[in-house]
């Protein structure tokens, strides 16, 4: 951990021991995680249209996608006659992913076989 980290931790710990976060305005309530101050002033409503619809960026449709046509392949058998089709998709998906700039890591499961391994070694 950095200094500057292991300051600011120190620093927070004191301030709850002390009782300083106790009674501060809107304690107990969920937090507004809506943050759209990335997002220029002119697109806001339309990101937020958007996302009130239920609409995806196409990458993470494609993410999404790709998710599905991994589920698909796993529960079919490699000699079914739809299994080749499924697994082009996925494979045209992946290199959209990657041509985007994505990581494809998920669709190997090596990131989830890294965190488990991760966290079973703390």
């Amino acid at each position: 951990m950095w200094l500057l980290d292991q300051w600011a931790e120190r620093h927070i710990i004191d301030a709850q021991s002390k009782g300083e976060f106790d009674d501060l305005p809107g304690a107990g309530e969920p937090l507004t995680l809506d943050d759209d101050s990335h997002v220029p002033p002119e697109l806001r409503a339309g990101y937020r249209l958007l996302k009130n619809s239920g609409c995806l960026p196409p990458e993470l449709e494609q993410r999404r996608e790709a998710m599905q046509l991994l589920d698909i392949l796993a529960g079919i058998r490699q000699d079914d006659p739809r299994y080749q089709d499924v697994s082009r998709r996925l494979s045209l998906l992946e290199l959209k992913l990657r041509q985007a700039g994505l990581s494809t890591e998920f669709l190997r499961g090596e990131y989830a076989d890294k965190l488990l391994h991760k966290i079973n070694d703390e």
